[in-house]
């Protein structure tokens, strides 16, 4: 087996926990290298670093952002991908390309299973679901996970904003109506290498292409994910906020957000025997390595 994982999006928190857990079997390859707003230089470039696999982990993911700036979003959401699974196809290499929940309006009451016909109610859904399309129409060897309320210890998340939201306010109003499957971003990256080793092990199957949902199991709501958030960084002796439950309404946004945007994830265990943890064990394993991180920084002052 020749060439390593070639992991785009470098600057997120997917390729972070991918490069962490994968070691020098990863290549991670983002701008000015590969660029999808520079899309003629895209195939030279996957040509000379020559991959096995692809993991597609770029997106534009500012939700509201995208309200104003479709082209950008499409580019990096439809285009990119299309580009990236076209150069699969051709190489006959496997892609593994993430997507998320918000291809769904959220209004189905239940979780959604992969054979659910998408909704998207915003610019990033619709571009998103437009690069689910365009990889799959590209004929490539294509793996498509759907993911929800990616968190980590690194970037910009919902976990890391709680956190630093409640050392300047002692009272936060978090929205309650909106449910979905929080996922840490190494239980994810983990998903994928499992994956990947599948396909090393006994090549590739025809079973294997297609849409898989692919989030932390169990559920909640935002505001449930910021209270246990609270409650994971107490048992550091940091002292939780009041966290006043809002509705949607008390908090406009330029982008609609599914009401409910569950993920049913037997396929994936059925398919791949791959299944992600309970999210509340997840998150405070999270949690502890925010909260280590900044005893650190601390420390060091």
């Amino acid at each position: 087996m020749t060439g390593r994982i070639l992991v785009t999006g470098t600057s997120g928190q997917l390729a972070a926990a991918l490069q962490a857990l994968g070691g020098d079997d990863i290549r991670l390859a983002g701008r000015p290298e590969l660029d999808f707003d520079a899309p003629a230089a895209i195939a030279a470039t996957l040509a000379r670093l020559a991959p096995r696999i692809i993991v597609n982990a770029a997106a534009y993911t500012a939700v509201d952002k995208a309200e104003s700036e479709p082209d950008a979003a499409a580019r990096a959401n439809h285009h990119g991908p299309e580009i990236l699974a076209r150069y699969c196809a051709d190489a006959g290499i496997a892609l593994i390309h993430i997507s998320t929940d918000y291809v769904f309006d959220g209004t189905k009451g239940a979780p959604y299973v992969e054979a659910d016909p998408p909704s998207p109610a915003g610019i990033y859904g619709k571009t998103k679901l437009a690069g689910e399309r365009a990889v799959l129409e590209s004929g490539a060897r294509a793996v498509i996970l759907r993911t929800s309320w990616v968190y980590s210890a690194t970037g910009k998340n919902f976990v890391r904003t709680m956190l630093a939201a409640a050392k300047r306010t002692p009272v936060l109003r978090v929205v309650a109506d909106q449910r979905g499957c929080p996922t840490a971003a190494p239980d994810l990256a983990r998903a994928i290498l499992a994956i990947v080793q599948r396909i090393d092990n006994g090549g590739w199957q025809p079973a294997y292409r297609g849409v898989f949902h692919a989030a932390g199991t169990g559920e909640t709501t935002w505001h449930g994910l910021a209270a246990a958030t609270f409650e994971a960084a107490a048992r550091h002796g940091a002292k939780p906020p009041e966290v006043e439950p809002i509705a949607t309404t008390d908090w406009p946004t330029p982008a609609q957000r599914p009401a409910d945007s569950r993920l049913d994830c037997s396929r994936l265990a059925d398919i791949f025997g791959v299944r992600l943890p309970v999210w509340t064990e997840s998150l405070e394993t999270v949690v502890d390595e925010i909260m280590a991180q900044e005893s650190v920084t601390q420390g060091a002052r």
